[in-house]
């Protein structure tokens, strides 16, 4: 069955939302048939990758929307600004849309808009390669200083999963400058330090939520080195960090994906057990 079919077998007819006036700011709302009858939801926040450029956008992610539809998730999939067109993506535009349409959940959940079951005190982001990199800032933004793209959240994670990201700007600017990274920021480490420091999460460590990254051993298009420095600067800050290294073609960088995928399957895993970590720490005594 295509993931269209999928959807369609699963969840109710998503409602498309804007967070703003441009074409690309705008996200759609998955919710399990027969969800409105039901309690709050965990919610999955899903950032898509293909290098911040304007060719790719959040249809990939439709596989592992229908997963997370299935497991009886309410499923936020962010469309935002890239590189290459007309809107002004990459710095700042990127960041300020991943921010404004993660934020704009804060209303949805309020139950202005008609109760929508969303429990926002379960709240996931999950992001594949580019978005694994916008998926892990958008869960530091509580260490952004005032002002900058992103700052002050409306809404933060318990729980976020980064599957084959660039988790590491100025690493993989540095392994290769003339690379999308230079584009999307516009510019190296070197020219543009003060971006860097509010757009690397490597350098917003530790994020405000447990981290899972999953990774390729032999990922060609995105070295797991990245992962690994995450994950090494992140747990000398103190963060709970799991890292995932998947052997052979499993972790081939598109392979997480694929809702079947060895990759994913560990993602999914996590993030059940981490919601209903939330779940239980809520109602626990004191």
């Amino acid at each position: 069955m295509s993931r269209v079919r999928l959807l369609g077998a699963l969840a109710s007819r998503p409602r498309r939302w804007r967070y703003g006036p441009e074409p690309s700011q705008r996200a759609d709302l998955y919710l399990p048939r027969g969800a409105l009858g039901r309690g709050p939801l965990p919610v999955a926040v899903m950032l898509h990758g293909g290098s911040w450029q304007v060719r790719y956008g959040k249809v990939v992610m439709l596989g592992l929307v229908a997963d997370l539809v299935r497991g009886g998730w309410a499923v936020w999939n962010v469309e935002y600004r890239r590189v290459g067109g007309a809107e002004h993506g990459g710095w700042p535009g990127t960041f300020v849309d991943v921010a404004a349409a993660i934020d704009r959940l804060a209303e949805l959940g309020s139950g202005r808009d008609g109760g929508r079951p969303l429990d926002l005190g379960r709240v996931s982001f999950v992001g594949h390669s580019a978005g694994g990199q916008l998926a892990l800032w958008a869960a530091s933004r509580d260490r952004l200083p005032p002002g900058a793209p992103g700052a002050g959240p409306r809404v933060r994670p318990v729980a976020v999963a980064s599957l084959a990201g660039v988790n590491d700007l100025a690493g993989a600017y540095r392994a290769r400058p003339d690379g999308i990274v230079g584009a999307f920021i516009g510019g190296g480490p070197d020219e543009w330090p003060e971006r860097y420091d509010v757009a690397d999460p490597i350098r917003l460590v530790p994020p405000c939520a447990p981290v899972l990254l999953v990774h390729g051993v032999e990922d060609a298009t995105v070295s797991v080195a990245r992962s690994r420095a995450y994950a090494a600067e992140a747990r000398a800050a103190g963060a709970e960090v799991t890292l995932v290294e998947v052997p052979g073609a499993a972790g081939r960088h598109r392979a997480h994906l694929d809702p079947a995928s060895e990759g994913w399957g560990c993602a999914r895993a996590w993030l059940a057990e981490q919601v209903a970590r939330a779940a239980i720490a809520r109602v626990a005594p004191g």
